[in-house]
């Protein structure tokens, strides 16, 4: 289940408004971009922005970074055998299935599979 790629999460109020100062700082344009229940989402370098009113972005300000992994199965196993626990999912998303899960020790990571399709974004 090897870890293919870390997101850092930044948080922001608007993804338009913020995407023009992350293609100056990484000179990248964003690789994906698309909606999530009442938010925003765009990966742009290293970084994943989730954007919303800070009513939608509540529930997920205590995920520190978004993994991808090949395998989600695997790490539900993982999480299992170390004593973490699984916040939420599996879920369906729309880049493939993640789920969010606390390990010991307090640290909050989502962990996403990408599909085919997504997996064809990453450089």
């Amino acid at each position: 289940m090897p870890v293919v790629r870390t997101y850092t999460r930044v948080y922001v109020d608007d993804l338009d408004t913020a995407l023009p100062t992350f293609v100056e700082l990484t000179g990248e344009q964003p690789s994906l971009r698309f909606p999530y229940r009442d938010l925003e989402l765009a990966a742009i370098g290293g970084h994943l922005l989730v954007a919303g009113t800070p009513e939608a972005l509540a529930p997920y300000r205590a995920t520190h970074a978004t993994l991808i992994v090949t395998s989600l199965d695997e790490v539900l196993a993982l999480v299992d055998a170390l004593g973490g626990e699984v916040l939420d999912g599996p879920n369906t998303v729309p880049t493939g299935r993640n789920l969010t899960a606390r390990h010991p020790g307090g640290a909050v990571l989502e962990y996403v599979e990408f599909h085919a399709e997504a997996r064809a974004t990453m450089q």
